[in-house]
């Protein structure tokens, strides 16, 4: 089974543990604020695709993109290929939604290259992924520990990487969260006494969140509306046009 693959279907066991669980409500409450009020006419999610995080959308044509071959939850349909080489035309969707997908990509900035390819201009990119700069990313540095992320450090796309990358594919960041300041556990119990710190730290250490959800726009460059700028000037042009014989009649030198 390829390494994306694997590291994919880890990653769905884990959001089931209490840890993960904690991250699986943040991101969807995050993405589904970010969606709800997305429009087009196809919307695609990549990975995950038995967490459906494109519920409160309402544009019509939803599917899941990945290598697993399961459906998006229990209405959408189901697309099994290569995320880093996606089986869509180019400029035809409207929004992409991508639940830790980079980390899980061999190759993620070809997988980033593969989302800017098939999104129309002005369409919209939601992507979830953990944070390395953060107790827990700190938490995987330390030696001994039996509690491990699913993603290592090493394959995690830091939000300053993920924007500056976006710099070079002509993406414009529109909105941004980072949450999940508990610390990481095992216990259930540990988990709720240690909630306290969520708050805390959404107020004063706020770029050192587990986990983070940014939303951006495909932006392309030199692309504006002309239709009602060329009615106007071929309105004007027509009107200069009516008028000029008569004002050549005035400039006409009188005789006598």
């Amino acid at each position: 089974m390829p390494l994306d693959q694997t590291m994919s279907i880890e990653l769905a066991q884990w959001l089931d543990t209490p840890a993960g669980t904690i991250v699986r409500a943040w991101e969807q409450t995050q993405v589904d604020g970010m969606v709800s009020n997305m429009f087009g006419y196809h919307a695609i999610q990549i990975g995950m695709p038995h967490w459906d995080l494109l519920q409160a959308n309402r544009i019509p044509y939803k599917c899941a993109a990945h290598g697993l071959g399961v459906p998006i939850g229990t209405r959408g349909g189901r697309v099994v290929c290569d995320s880093e080489c996606l089986p869509f035309d180019s400029q035809c969707v409207d929004l992409l939604v991508l639940p830790h997908a980079l980390e899980c990509a061999s190759d993620p900035h070809q997988l980033l290259r593969e989302v800017e390819r098939v999104l129309m201009p002005e369409g919209h990119v939601v992507i979830t992924g953990f944070n390395p700069f953060s107790l827990w990313g700190a938490r995987e540095s330390l030696p001994g520990l039996a509690l491990r992320l699913p993603v290592p450090v090493p394959e995690q796309v830091s939000p300053r990487r993920l924007k500056d990358w976006f710099k070079l594919l002509s993406f414009e960041p529109s909105r941004g969260r980072l949450g999940c300041y508990t610390p990481l556990c095992t216990s259930e119990t540990w988990l709720r006494r240690w909630r306290f710190m969520d708050a805390a730290g959404d107020r004063w250490w706020p770029a050192c969140g587990a986990v983070y959800a940014i939303a951006a726009v495909k932006r392309v460059a030199g692309m504006r509306l002309v239709g009602p700028s060329w009615r106007k000037s071929k309105n004007r042009r027509t009107r200069h046009q009516a008028a000029s014989p008569a004002t050549n009649r005035i400039k006409e030198p009188i005789n006598g």
